[in-house]
């Protein structure tokens, strides 16, 4: 199968740090390779891949100097990229609703994965692509609103390269948070535990230029060096260092959070999680024996004081048979025959996009707008 993959250009594929949605992209690209398919992978020209990378631009967007306006790199990066995809069988799109839109314009069937929340405003394009879709866990789906058109694939969790997480049974009393330091993910709530239970937290995350004031704000006054430690991002080895000897992760969520790879990430160490049940989070830990679900910072408390309950060999079995790049590609190829076994024409595509002034409809002809 020739297969285009097309990643975000705000970040390396595979990130250096911190970055979901490139961590699966990445290994999804040399799962596919590894099984023989040829597979091109649009992304930043830092990336590093086994498929063929091609690049609009020498490096991510985020680490990008002297780029003030990020939008025409954006645009370029989608347009070329499905300009490329017109001589494959199949283009998996990871980079959001500007490719979904612009899709309209080739003949190639797409499928588009949700990785992240739903922007309203975006909902515009979602009702009129009518490419596929798919989540990456029941709970995403369950967060959407109703959308008109397009296919909807099911579900395919990510997947994480378990042999490359150190497991580990001899556990530190050190409490960690890793994710993104916001409030959404809780950040404040998981001192507040470690501080009840007089044990050492480590922190460790980015944040993010709109996250600057409640770092400064809620976060940066508890780090004293002692008990509450911020260790910055943390890069692919020390957060397996982190991973491997922490007594537990703390996730005490406050958003529906569509996956949360620090799950599967920690359990694969043999560490135990310990989050609010938000989210995709009761679909990745089963309660009492990979990690808890509690409703609140008390019920956190308790569940660290007996977190050495659970077996650490079983959280990393756990994820090995549920959240593996190995089941996420399967689970990707599955989907690729089955579009491209009912894949539809462009030209059912030719539906009318209502517009202020008229209605736009594309001409089967020349491919050109038409005001009717």
């Amino acid at each position: 199968m020739k297969i285009l993959q097309l990643a975000p250009i705000w970040e390396t594929v595979p990130p250096p740090a911190y970055g979901g949605i490139e961590a699966v992209v990445a290994d999804l690209c040399n799962e596919l390779v590894r099984k023989g398919h040829e597979v091109t992978l649009c992304a930043p020209g830092d990336s590093r891949t086994s498929a063929e990378l091609l690049s609009i631009y020498p490096q991510s967007l985020r680490t990008a100097k002297g780029v003030s306006d990020p939008s025409p790199y954006v645009w370029m990066h989608a347009a070329l990229s499905l300009c490329e995809g017109r001589s494959f069988d199949i283009i998996h799109n990871h980079a959001g609703e500007l490719v979904m839109a612009m899709s309209h314009l080739i003949d190639v069937p797409v499928l588009t994965t949700r990785h992240g929340p739903f922007p309203p405003d975006w909902k515009f394009v979602w009702d009129h692509y009518m490419g596929w879709y798919n989540t990456i866990s029941r709970s995403e789906r369950l967060q959407m609103p109703p959308v008109p058109t397009g296919t909807y694939g099911g579900v395919v969790y990510n997947g994480i390269d378990v042999e490359s997480f150190p497991y580990c049974e001899d556990k530190d009393d050190y409490l960690l948070f890793l994710s993104c330091i916001c409030l959404k993910k809780g950040t404040h709530l998981a001192v507040e535990a470690a501080r009840r239970l007089g044990l050492p937290l480590i922190i460790a995350g980015k944040v993010d230029q709109a996250d600057q004031e409640y770092f400064h704000a809620a976060i940066e006054p508890l780090i004293d060096d002692r008990q509450v430690t911020f260790v910055g991002e943390a890069d692919s080895v020390t957060k397996r260092r982190l991973y491997a000897r922490a007594r537990c992760l703390l996730l005490p969520l406050l958003w529906e959070e569509p996956f949360g790879l620090v799950i599967a990430e920690a359990m694969a160490c043999g560490t135990p999680v310990i989050a609010f049940p938000r989210g995709s989070a009761p679909e990745l830990i089963r309660d009492g024996e990979t990690g808890c679900l509690v409703g609140d910072v008390d019920e956190m408390v308790a569940a660290v004081r007996r977190v050495d309950q659970i077996d650490p060999r079983r959280c990393r079995e756990h994820v090995a048979e549920h959240f593996s790049v190995a089941r996420m590609t399967d689970g990707y190829l599955a989907l690729y025959e089955r579009i491209l076994g009912t894949s539809r024409r462009r030209a059912t595509l030719l539906a009318a996009v209502p517009m202020a002034g008229g209605t736009v409809k594309m001409s089967p002809e020349r491919g050109t707008p038409a005001v009717a």
